[in-house]
């Protein structure tokens, strides 16, 4: 076999293997400001969104009861401090 024939075929497998290993490494996590080359913006579009963060929220009765129990907090702070 002649030497040009198996270092073709090396190179070949190089080549294989470096993409299996980006393929499973995944997008590169980039911070600052985004690229303006459009084939890094692909990859990175690619990405999972993060979850949002759900937000509790208080019914009237809820806030209507926290109310009466801050005035009762501040009035007993002001009682304590005129003492």
């Amino acid at each position: 076999m002649p030497t040009e024939h198996i270092l073709a075929l090396l190179i070949q497998e190089r080549d294989k293997l470096s993409r299996a290993i980006d393929a499973l490494q995944g997008p590169i996590k980039r911070r600052g400001r985004p690229s303006k080359n459009p084939l890094a913006v692909a990859t990175s579009a690619a990405a999972p969104e993060p979850r949002k963060r759900k937000r509790r929220r208080f019914t009237a009765a809820q806030r209507k009861a926290q109310g009466k129990r801050m005035k009762a907090y501040w009035a007993a702070k002001k009682r304590a401090e005129a003492k």
